[in-house]
């Protein structure tokens, strides 16, 4: 077994690779369960496929994950009033989502889900690609972006229900090729408590997933939400709670809140006379609560567009005020002087089983890891799991292996030469 091994502590970032789409490049092999392999999540499996689809009640991450902790019992803060008293106590809830278009524009962040069928293609970064994962990704050219066609935050969410990975992008817009470009971009293995590098944005400012706050029309309509739900505040200090990993502070103010801060409606605060509908969203903040994920308009909470909203039901969310909500025990708060440190992971070998081949011929990668959340394999393959993956180069080829865990990145690379 032949192999050129290269490490470097950064440059997973920054455009993907070289090419078009990545589509057949990677087939599955060894114990790679990520861009090209199978998942044996079961849930996501069970998920439908399209713009908007039901997830027919797959629920995102484990269950021990921090945005399906049910927080109804949790200690209030100490601070909790003056922080509320800063919000603006009278401040109404605000669903930001609903049902056709406002000013030209959909309302909410949309997402698709696709299947392990969906061609992979690179994505080109213009702003934080030192923070993000590195493509390619299995983004439809379709793809809803997020204000579209009007300027805004441009998010483009997309789930792979085959490989059980979520994939989010900030700033993003689809070039004539079908590769996107966007501003920064993170994968999510579905499967795992995924926790981003201390610091770290992701396609939010909190370094947080998007997708698992956002309020959707199918769960809704079950009768059920089964995880925090993502809101905006229009002031945040330089601190974060977890899982929170990044903040964008506009605030030297103490009482503004840090990002990750997880409020909870009171129990006491009556949902008897709304419908049924905007119950279901009630209960769910009681239970498990909101998680302050960017700046924007204060009491702001985010959701899925869909046709089937009514929106004068949702607007009665107004209704609740701020002073109903009292923030959970914020413990630990970083800062900057107290972020977390610790080791990025470390990459003993990374392997090709042929490093000189004819074009079309298989060739098996194969890596040794320690301290490691995921990986993302650039090009062809993307986010895997395991410790291998096979891919048929049909031109000499770097593969760039990206380690990350809470603390960092390590990258390292093998070249496999195409005769």
């Amino acid at each position: 077994m032949a192999s050129l091994l290269s490490l470097v502590l950064a440059g997973c970032g920054g455009v993907s690779s070289s090419g078009q789409s990545q589509n057949g490049g990677g087939s599955t092999g060894g114990s790679n369960n990520g861009g090209s392999g199978g998942s044996n999540n079961g849930a996501c499996s069970a998920m439908a496929v399209g713009a908007g689809a039901s997830l027919n009640g797959a629920r995102l991450f484990p269950a021990d994950n921090l945005w399906n902790q049910d927080i109804s019992t949790a200690s209030v803060d100490p601070n909790s009033a003056a922080i509320i008293n800063f919000i603006g106590p009278s401040i109404g809830l605000h669903p930001d989502f609903g049902s056709g278009q406002y000013g030209g524009s959909s309302i909410g962040i949309p997402y698709a889900v696709v299947g392990s069928s969906q061609s992979l293609v690179n994505v080109n970064f213009n702003a934080y690609g030192d923070e993000s994962d590195p493509g390619p990704m299995p983004i439809p050219a379709n793809a809803q972006i997020e204000g579209f066609p009007n300027p805004g935050d441009q998010h483009v969410l997309v789930i792979d229900s085959g490989n059980c990975f979520l994939y989010e992008l900030y700033g993003a817009s689809v070039n004539s090729d079908g590769t996107w470009n966007a501003g920064s971009a993170a994968v999510w293995d579905l499967e795992n408590d995924e926790q981003r590098p201390w610091t770290w944005t992701s396609a939010d400012a909190a370094g947080l997933p998007i997708f698992p706050g956002l309020v959707r029309y199918d769960e809704v309509a079950a009768g059920k939400i089964q995880h925090a739900i993502r809101f905006t505040l229009q002031n945040s200090q330089a601190a974060m709670v977890p899982p929170a990993s990044h903040w964008a502070a506009n605030s030297s103010n103490s009482l503004a809140a840090p990002m990750g801060m997880r409020v909870r409606l009171k129990s006491s605060f009556d949902i008897s006379g709304f419908s049924a509908n905007v119950q279901v969203i009630l209960t769910a903040l009681k239970k498990y609560g909101m998680i302050m994920a960017d700046n924007g308009s204060s009491m702001y909470l985010s959701g899925a567009p869909d046709d089937r909203w009514d929106n004068n039901d949702l607007h009665n969310l107004g209704q609740v005020p701020a002073s109903a909500f009292e923030v959970v025990q914020m413990n630990p708060i970083y800062t900057a002087s107290t972020v977390p440190q610790g080791a990025a992971p470390s990459i003993s070998s990374f392997t090709a089983s042929s490093t000189s081949v004819s074009s079309g011929t298989k060739v098996t990668l194969n890596w040794q890891a320690t301290g490691t959340s995921y990986y993302v394999l650039s090009p062809q393959v993307g986010a895997v799991r395991g410790s291998s993956a096979t891919v048929t180069p049909t031109q000499t080829t770097t593969y760039t292996l990206c380690a990350t865990n809470q603390y960092g990145r390590t990258q390292a690379s093998v070249t496999v030469t195409v005769q």
